[in-house]
């Protein structure tokens, strides 16, 4: 009996549109890696759906199977690091691009490129934080590391609806901060205070570029998921010596911003990558992550669907019709 797998896989016939189906896929034709994987969940973030479109040429050989994370347990190991029966989590590194991801019912991938799952934290969980959780805690860090603590004033979340916002929120919630959230979809206001936003900020006050060199200081600190004019504005609003966490370009690439905040308040702009973040950074963040969310919080903020219903979901994502967190089911 051969050895196959379920796989959701992309192929690109004429090297333009991508389509995308659940096939069975032989096990022969897992990339290298030295740890195999029994994928249990996945999930949905915005770059996943860039790839299910086929946008931003990130994936560049075809037939590919998505998924820029998973979690799972150990099937065989190569490395010292992982034995048969751990389970594990993976983002990054550009797995789901370059290297065959998550929308399957196995991976192979290498060691380095793994953490192990906190005893915290069920595989479901770790995928309901995924990459976006991840991030957000990273940009949470980050603006720590440069000066913010509870009690200091408001800290800003954009696109606080979208699966880093809905983490940002809940996380620097659970951390004490008062929350404002940022969103286009007034429908959300809701579902942001669930999730402990103070204050509901509308997309439209913070999408104009800044005319003058200052505007009124409002934030003690920003997560900001949005990028292009929303975090022009938003550095133009920084409070003395604050920080802006980017680590988002769903509104756009260019940021029209003046120096004069960077002069005159000594505010930062903290780059925020994900990606290619140090294993050591990695487990710290997981670890703190684990010890701060709250299960009922992050289930309700939590959708499930299988592999079947990912391709419909690609366009809704990028189209910012997808709230909060998606899990993928891989044998659903």
């Amino acid at each position: 009996m051969s050895d196959t797998f379920r796989a959701l896989v992309l192929r690109s016939p004429d090297g333009k549109a991508v389509t995308a189906a659940v096939e069975s896929v032989d096990a022969d034709a897992l990339p290298a890696g030295d740890v195999d994987i029994d994928v249990e969940w996945s999930d949905l973030n915005y770059k996943d759906g860039l790839i299910l479109t086929g946008q931003g040429r990130l994936v560049r050989n075809y037939p590919h199977v998505p998924g820029i994370d998973l979690a799972g347990t150990v099937r065989s190991s190569g490395s010292a690091a992982f034995a048969p029966g751990d389970r594990v989590i993976l983002t990054g590194f550009r797995v789901g691009e370059t290297h065959w991801g998550g929308y399957a019912e196995r991976a192979r991938v290498r060691a380095e490129w793994l953490v192990a799952c906190p005893p915290a934290l069920t595989t479901r969980d770790a995928m309901a934080v995924g990459t976006a959780g991840f991030t957000a805690m990273q940009a949470i860090h980050a603006l720590e590391a440069h000066g913010l603590t509870p009690g200091s004033g408001e800290v800003l979340v954009t696109g606080a609806a979208g699966g880093v916002g809905s983490m940002a929120v809940h996380l620097l919630a659970r951390l004490g901060y008062t929350v404002a959230a940022s969103t286009g979809r007034p429908e959300t206001e809701g579902y942001l205070r669930s999730l402990g936003a103070s204050t509901i900020v509308t997309r439209a006050e913070l999408a104009e570029a800044p005319t003058k060199p200052l505007l009124g200081a409002r934030w003690v600190g920003c997560v900001d998921a949005v990028g292009g004019t929303t975090l022009a504005h938003v550095v133009h609003e920084l409070d003395y010596g604050a920080s802006v966490a980017a680590c988002g370009l769903a509104g756009g690439a260019a940021v029209p911003v003046m120096v004069t905040p960077f002069l005159l308040r000594g505010v930062n702009l903290l780059g925020i990558d994900s990606v290619m973040c140090p294993l050591a950074h990695r487990v710290t963040l997981w670890g703190r992550v684990a010890g701060l969310v709250d299960r009922s919080a992050l289930d309700a903020m939590t959708d499930e669907v299988g592999l079947g219903d990912l391709p419909g979901l690609g366009p809704a994502i990028l189209a910012g019709q997808v709230r909060g967190r998606t899990v993928v089911a891989t044998r659903r």
